[in-house]
């Protein structure tokens, strides 16, 4: 959520005559994030989040916003996007793609607590199950091809050491076959900073920028490396027993997802030590653009190799 499109308050103004969501009163850049231009919109008649999408194509956005419309129908803790008065779920907002959603209140848990690892993981699994009848389809964008395109990228920055584990997770990964664990549409970067809480209870899931259809237990494991991790980048036994007990209260992992379980968290790891690395390297311009130290998941990486942790038994879970 950084700051790449300026956006006024003339321009906003003449945009929200397509919504009926009252008349600004004020907006405020949000300065986290990488990936889309993030403000705060207040109006006469509610919060919202404007997001522009900076990098997604417009043919694949009714997948992203079609996605969260679906999931709230279902309940599950996601802001429905605003339709403009066509219906619409986006439109053209300084030459690029724009919409909103309801800002939700509650503020993020960067420390989870094992509670707040539990609601999180019952969300996850909430989603998942509710995403079981999304009808839309969309390839992972940030996957194995393009894990290969990124690592010929930043390998000119690598230490040599950094090179030989970069290599070799990717000659690692290549050979996992994967073809029966369950697919739909995953959030992709459930990160604490993506799970708001109010009075410790999940107040919603934002940022599905990365959603896409792939494997739901590699989404498990996406977020386990956020939530269930210490500063060396092991698993927190206590956290991981929560995310993952509550996880698959509501939706057990097969036979099949807890053999690929040490895989899927190396395969986790990787894709978010190479999109850190591209982004620490070869970043974008842009105002507010805040990279992420690509060494946290580097550790990560390492560990995952080094301990090949297995899924937490769900009954002792």
């Amino acid at each position: 959520m950084s700051v790449y499109t300026t956006v006024t308050a003339d321009d906003l103004d003449a945009w929200l005559t397509r919504y009926g969501v009252g008349t600004r009163t004020a907006h405020e850049p949000i300065a986290s994030g990488i990936e889309n231009t993030n403000y705060y919109l207040t109006t006469t008649r509610g919060r919202y989040v404007l997001t522009l999408y900076e990098r997604l194509p417009v043919d694949e956005l009714p997948f992203y916003l079609n996605l969260m419309a679906h999931l709230a129908r279902a309940d599950a803790p996601v802001p429905a996007p605003e339709p403009d008065r066509t219906g619409a779920l986006f439109s053209v907002l300084c030459g690029k793609p724009a919409g909103l959603v309801a800002r939700v209140d509650g503020t993020a848990r960067l420390s989870p607590s094992p509670e707040n690892c539990s609601a999180a993981g019952d969300a996850l699994a909430r989603m998942h199950v509710a995403a079981h009848d999304y009808p839309g389809r969309l390839a992972n964008r940030r996957g194995p091809e393009w894990w290969r395109q990124a690592a010929r990228a930043v390998t000119p920055f690598l230490a040599p050491e950094q090179s030989a584990l970069l290599s070799a997770e990717l000659r690692f990964q290549d050979g996992c076959g994967r073809a029966r664990l369950p697919r739909a549409a995953i959030h992709g970067d459930l990160f604490r900073d993506n799970v708001l809480f109010d009075d410790g209870r999940v107040a919603g899931v934002v940022d599905f920028g990365f959603a896409a259809t792939d494997y739901l237990a590699y989404d498990l494991a996406i977020a386990v490396n956020d939530w269930c991790v210490r500063d060396d980048g092991s698993l927190d036994g206590d956290r991981l027993a929560a995310f993952v007990g509550a996880y698959q209260a509501r939706r057990p992992l097969t036979h099949d997802e807890r053999e690929q379980w040490p895989a899927l968290l190396r395969a986790a790891a990787l894709r978010f030590w190479l999109s850190r690395l591209y982004d620490l390297h070869l970043p974008r311009a842009g105002e507010l653009v805040h990279a992420h130290d690509p060494a946290v998941f580097e550790r990560i990486l390492a560990s995952r190799v080094a301990a090949a942790p297995r899924i937490p038994d769900a009954r002792a879970a």
